[in-house]
């Protein structure tokens, strides 16, 4: 059984999700996970989202920011944006909010095998099953925005300045409580086939990992605006792929 566990907002949010038909692998059952903590470690690294959606019968994956504050998952977006309507109308149709699937994917390794059937990539993906509403309460929205421009670059909320009342406006954000949600991953060196291990091929993991450059100002900077702490040194870290 799941447990539960209090977190900030007043939310209590699943410290295990259930396994569900719709977040179970068919295939690989064994590299699924459910474990929250974990669930909201992939989230909380992945610098953007992919959200899925139905539009007159055809599918649609739109990448967006997003952020997660407890157990609720903020989508950025544009409030004249087709996806917008669509969900102020399910609103409308009293059907608890769009039906939507939001997914991130960390790639933390290549895995050469010596087959080409087993190469692989050591990986990080969660599934996020849910019904998207609109934010309208202004206290929410703020918390949701702070939480977006946080996620992007830990710091950047004290040293950038909050929307005004027409950017506001054209600004839509997407609620996603997270209630259904599964990590499947990979780590570890390839699995090639006994009779392939003794032959001439070269075999094992190329890290993958996501690092920031050197801070290019904006050719209008204002003479001598220096680069703040939080750029110089970002809060987020290529996390380290599993030793191999």
């Amino acid at each position: 059984m799941a447990g539960r566990v209090c977190r900030s907002l007043g939310s209590c949010t699943m410290s295990e999700f259930p396994a569900t038909a719709r977040t179970t692998p068919t295939r690989l059952r064994e590299r699924a996970v459910y474990d929250a903590a974990q669930v909201f470690a992939v989230l909380d690294e992945a610098l953007i989202c992919h959200l899925g959606v139905v539009v007159d019968g055809e599918p649609l994956v739109l990448p967006t920011i997003h952020a997660r504050v407890g157990d609720v998952l903020y989508l950025h977006g544009s409030s004249g944006a087709h996806l917008a309507r669509l969900v102020a109308q399910s609103e409308q149709a009293d059907d608890g909010g769009l039906p939507v699937c939001v997914t991130v994917t960390q790639v933390d390794g290549l895995v050469l095998a010596r087959s080409q059937f087993h190469h692989s990539m050591n990986y990080r993906s969660v599934v996020v099953r849910g019904r998207a509403t609109l934010v309208k309460d202004p206290a929410e929205l703020d918390i949701a925005l702070h939480a977006v421009v946080e996620h992007v670059l830990r710091g950047r909320s004290e040293q950038s300045r909050p929307g005004d009342a027409k950017e506001l406006a054209a600004t839509a954000v997407l609620r996603v409580p997270i209630v259904e949600a599964s990590l499947k991953q990979r780590s570890g060196p390839p699995s090639d086939d006994p009779e392939d291990v003794a032959g001439g091929f070269w075999a094992g993991v190329l890290p993958v990992a996501t690092g920031f450059g050197d801070p290019q100002p904006s050719p209008d900077l204002t003479p001598g605006i220096l680069v703040p702490h939080h750029v110089l040194a970002p809060a987020r870290r290529p996390r380290s792929p599993s030793p191999q």
